[in-house]
């Protein structure tokens, strides 16, 4: 598998949706890790998409993540491809092939949303641990199943210094800074 290129990626975050979020088994932790990614990115001018699901009833994402993503894709099916996911990359993201996903809830929203990336042949990086679920059991086997599939399993942090790639990048030390803010 290549290593994760900042010229090709994009980074999308699902469904962290304020009223979901009380539900979600260290949803504290996934949303700071996911904060550092959107923030990271932002730095980096990657481009950063959310989804957010039915948002009529369960409102929008959590504010610190909504205000960074260039495009939040409102949708009803739990893959976001089904509800225009791929032109939304395919416009802010032209030509980027790989997608660094995470979001919740890992085993349904998030899941389907990758495979969906998957089956349209963007290279998939899902991030575990700024995803959640409300069980663990449910985010374990959400991994297992979409390592199997084909994606690349990741953490924040492999993503951020992958994005770097040298710590004599002109943005080490603001995203150095992010991380260290985080921890």
């Amino acid at each position: 598998m290549n290593a994760i290129d900042p010229h090709a990626s994009s980074l999308v975050l699902v469904d962290y949706q304020a009223r979901l979020m009380p539900s979600i088994h260290g949803a504290d932790e996934a949303v700071a890790r996911a904060l550092v990614l959107a923030r990271a990115a932002a730095l980096l001018e990657l481009p950063v998409l959310g989804t957010e699901e039915n948002p009529e009833r369960l409102g929008p994402n959590v504010d610190g993540l909504a205000q960074l993503c260039v495009q939040t894709v409102p949708k009803t099916h739990f893959d976001a491809c089904a509800d225009d996911l791929l032109a939304a990359l395919d416009a802010q993201a032209p030509g980027r092939r790989q997608v660094v996903i995470a979001g919740c809830e890992a085993h349904v929203c998030m899941l389907q949303t990758a495979l969906g990336l998957l089956r349209a042949g963007r290279e998939v990086y899902v991030v575990e641990n700024a995803s959640g679920s409300r069980r663990p059991s449910d985010h374990a086997a959400a991994m297992r199943r979409l390592a199997q599939a084909g994606a690349t399993i990741v953490t924040h942090e492999m993503v951020l210094f992958e994005w770097l790639r040298d710590c004599r990048h002109p943005r080490f030390r603001e995203v150095l800074a992010l991380v260290k803010a985080a921890t």
